[in-house]
């Protein structure tokens, strides 16, 4: 075999390689998970972590502060909803992150953003329950 038939031979497998990796993306796809990420500042974002060709958030949620209620100082609010009109794309400055972390699937936040139509806000997840409160059904 001369060594352009073995070239050919590699870029050959090497195209059928990504676009079989092509069609099953598009076929079954993958779901990026959703982070949240603690700014200098005192914001919080939540959204879909990217790194290239920027480091950046897709699908963007913010913590909006609410001091006029007092039975929901905090709520969760989609970034491109802002008056000013954003896209919702925010670029990140790694300087100023003071912590990011990926949230789970059960998260409270995660499930108000997968289902933004409930009116109720996220509320804290119970760590445990006391053995008293706990009830038995026979």
């Amino acid at each position: 075999m001369s060594i352009l038939n073995k070239i050919l031979l590699i870029v050959v497998i090497i195209l059928v390689v990504a676009l079989g990796a092509i069609i099953y993306w598009q076929k079954f796809g993958f779901e990026k998970p959703y982070w949240a990420v603690y700014l200098d500042t005192g914001d919080m974002y939540f959204g879909k972590l990217n790194y290239f060709p920027q480091l950046s958030f897709s699908d963007v949620w913010y913590i909006q502060r609410n001091p006029q209620d007092s039975q929901n100082p905090l709520s969760i609010s989609k970034f491109e909803r802002v008056f000013w009109g954003p896209e919702d794309k925010l670029y990140l400055n790694e300087k100023n992150i003071v912590w990011k972390t990926k949230l789970k699937s059960d998260s409270p936040v995660l499930n108000f953003i997968k289902n933004p139509q409930l009116l109720t806000q996220p509320q804290p997840r119970q760590e445990s329950q006391s053995p008293q409160s706990t009830s038995t059904q026979q």
